[in-house]
């Protein structure tokens, strides 16, 4: 996907997001948002938006003096979907359908996203959830694909959402433990997306093969991904892709079998979908 007039307006406005994050005094977010506008005028339609996104963030951790912008943030949010833990493991062992639950535990997670032009609250998300059906409706092909890989990727995409991948790899294991797992993060911190720093605290090292994609984007940009995770990517069997910054950034890709979990939180997402902001999403190309 590439750029839409609608987000540079968005990436414009996630200055103020930023302000508030780092507690930026009045002359620090003016100094934020004015780069970011600066920026903005030389922003090419011929890149998706966490590629553009790489560049503002790099930009205001500058001026900002702050390697990590959202770390405060990112530990908050961590502690209140571990919060849940409890309610989704009961949730887990009393479904029918344990597939289908822990992949809607792992959309709900994708509601905790800074930047989303709307914004959803993840206690009300993982009430309705449940009884909430995919907008656009591939489980079944996913779980048809689950049954014959030998090889799957899974590429996270926000903090705190991690918690909740974490018992989907989990369950993905304990039903299909024929397969290899990989769970892939970014390169480095950028908006408030998963690093090895924080699947490392989760104990993901320990759960399957946990790699460092190398991306600096918050989205698996291909060709910024590193040698292996390259390869990882084109050698799985199934990828399956968390997250609106993973889906703009692979719709399209070179290969196929990619399953797309997401909660759409934008238009442009919504229009690409032919769907609703609000609808979630399992989508297999």
């Amino acid at each position: 996907m590439f750029i839409d007039e609608a987000c540079v307006g968005c990436i414009i406005n996630q200055s103020s997001k930023v302000a508030d994050a780092i507690n930026a005094d009045e002359k620090l977010s003016a100094s934020l948002t004015s780069a970011v506008e600066k920026l903005s005028k030389d922003f090419s339609f011929n890149d998706n938006p966490p590629e553009i996104a790489s560049y503002v963030y790099e930009k205001m951790a500058e001026i900002a003096n702050k390697k990590d912008l959202y770390d405060e943030v990112k530990e908050l949010s961590t502690e209140k979907a571990l919060s849940f833990i409890p309610l989704l493991k009961t949730k887990l062992s009393s479904c029918q359908d344990k597939l289908l639950t822990a992949t809607k535990i792992a959309v709900a997670g994708n509601v905790i996203d800074l930047a989303a032009a709307v914004e959803f609250d993840l206690e009300e998300e993982l009430e309705k959830i449940f009884h909430t059906d995919f907008a656009y409706n591939d489980f079944d092909k996913l779980k048809s694909e689950l049954a014959h890989a030998k090889n799957v990727v899974v590429i996270g995409d926000n903090v705190g959402e991690h918690i909740f991948d974490y018992m989907f790899v989990e369950t993905l294991k304990e039903l299909f433990p024929h397969a290899k797992y990989t769970y892939m993060v970014r390169g480095n911190p950028i908006i408030n997306d998963v690093t090895m720093k924080e699947a490392q605290e989760c104990g993901f090292d320990k759960l399957c093969n946990l790699v460092d994609s190398g991306v600096n984007t918050p989205g698996f940009v291909y060709s910024r991904a590193s040698a292996n995770a390259r390869v990882l990517f084109d050698e799985a069997d199934l990828v399956i892709s968390k997250g609106m910054g993973n889906y703009e950034c692979l719709s399209p890709s070179h290969r196929d079998k990619i399953c797309f979990l997401l909660k759409v939180k934008c238009g442009v997402v919504a229009s690409s979908l032919s769907k609703e902001i609000g609808d979630i999403v399992c989508k297999l190309d």
